[in-house]
């Protein structure tokens, strides 16, 4: 098949594991000859990257497609495909009933894209959506097409099984990738001139190759260039260590950011969502972290209107906000997702409800956020300068080591810099202040 003058366009919704897996596709189609596009309108093939793990993702991807649709009809020669998390579910309604796309490929069959797309140009459908025990991407190098900061998926899959997530049913069982693939990966990143690396997983804390742990491979990526900054994503309190801490703690480029879900404060219903740990748990491994890495900052997931949820098990879930005191959080409504234990459980806490309690959540999460980043004003913070400012062409805007946002004027900062910026003013997101003069 002729492809050198193909050019592929790729959205991807939801998590960070589908950005990573955007990043293998685009490497697995490089080597057929299709280069990137940032224009749906340029492409000879437009993949939708898909997400089932929130509703509003699903939604998004089912409206996209539909207005690919009309771009499919206006362009046939035009192949368009569904990949990722939603690819079982979507096949029958998009493929075998409305002959909408051309392609639907699971997360675990991209190697097959070659001959998909080659049997689509034939005429015939190409789907492959099995899941894979041992399927990891392990030999591919991910296609990245900036600089600065790279996300590096260590592992696929999850076991622990919370009756609220599709991701073991949709994105299979874990594997992990072995440590020695992923330090070289680390290494070429390195080589590349990336600043940052991100490694990834949907449980990236039970990360095992059968030899090495997280704590670990932590320890090793921290290791193989002591000026990149490293983080990880995303951990379970079940298997947050004290080797995992201590490892953390002692490396110097290891970010001081710990996202730790918590998704409830109501023992009763962390025991109903299968999370397999207490409150108490919970609380005690927050104190542990914060004494071990006094400056940490700390983000978790909250989900309001959990099947049964009471006024009691809300007020328990505010209450937990309120002693940990989290520098962010991902708040959102529980929305019942198929062949997960909890839609059996039925959807009873009402719609009304939910919106309330979440956003009571967010009201009180956004104050508390808000009086954290007070305390950082007029003090100096490192800051890894990512991107030109959305907002201004006069701004800057990098994370600081805690993940914070920090927007600065420009000045004399370079994308790619980690530079000191002295804090003026800040809101529950994001820090405002200025690049304090490098002594270079």
């Amino acid at each position: 098949m002729e492809t050198k003058s193909k050019k592929i366009y790729v959205e991807t919704y939801g998590c960070q594991m589908n950005v990573a897996d955007t990043e293998v596709v685009l490497s697995v189609l490089n080597e057929i000859g299709y280069t990137p596009t940032k224009e749906a309108a340029n492409a000879d093939l437009i993949l939708v990257n898909t997400c089932s793990v929130r509703d509003n993702a699903e939604l998004r991807a089912h409206q996209r497609v539909s207005e690919l649709k009309e771009h499919k009809r206006r362009n046939p020669e035009v192949l368009i495909g569904i990949l990722g998390c939603m690819a079982e579910r979507l096949r029958t309604t998009l493929v075998e009933k409305n002959n909408l796309v051309d392609l639907v490929v699971g997360p675990d069959e991209y190697r097959k894209l070659p001959k998909l797309i080659e049997d689509a140009y034939a005429g015939q459908r190409g789907i492959a959506v099995k899941l894979s025990r041992v399927e990891n991407y392990d030999d591919i190098t991910p296609l990245r097409t900036e600089g600065i900061s790279a996300w590096l998926s260590v592992m696929r899959g999850c076991d622990k099984f919370c009756t609220f997530c599709v991701v073991p049913f949709t994105r299979g069982r874990e594997r992990s990738r072995s440590l020695k693939s992923v330090i070289e990966e680390v290494h070429k990143l390195s080589a590349q001139g990336f600043k940052e690396v991100t490694l990834l997983g949907q449980n990236v804390n039970s990360y095992h190759d059968g030899e090495y742990d997280f704590a670990d491979l932590l320890r090793s990526a921290a290791e193989a260039d002591s000026t990149m900054r490293i983080r990880y994503m995303t951990s379970h309190p079940q298997d947050m260590s004290d080797k995992l801490i201590e490892t953390i703690a002692v490396h110097k480029n290891i970010c001081k950011y710990v996202h730790l879900p918590v998704q409830s404060g109501s023992n009763r219903i962390l025991k109903l969502m299968n999370r397999t740990y207490t409150v108490e748990h919970y609380l005690g491994l927050m104190q542990k972290i914060k004494q071990a890495i006094p400056e940490a900052s700390f983000s978790t997931d909250i989900m309001a209107g959990f099947p049964t949820e009471t006024n009691e098990d809300h007020a328990m879930t505010l209450e937990i906000l309120k002693e940990v005191r989290f520098d962010g959080a991902f708040m959102f409504k529980y929305s019942p997702r198929e062949s997960t234990k909890a839609w059996d459980m039925g959807d009873d806490v009402t719609e009304e409800l939910k919106v309330e309690r979440l956003n009571e959540i967010i009201e009180l999460q956004n104050g508390i956020a808000f009086d954290i980043n007070q305390t950082l004003i007029g003090k100096e913070v490192e800051v890894l300068i990512e991107r030109d400012s959305s907002r201004s062409a006069d701004d800057l805007l990098g994370r600081t080591d805690t993940n914070k946002k920090t927007l600065f004027p420009r000045e004399n900062g370079a994308v790619g810099e980690i530079r000191s910026v002295k804090i003026e003013r800040a809101n529950a997101q994001t820090l405002f202040g200025t690049l304090v003069p490098s002594m270079n």
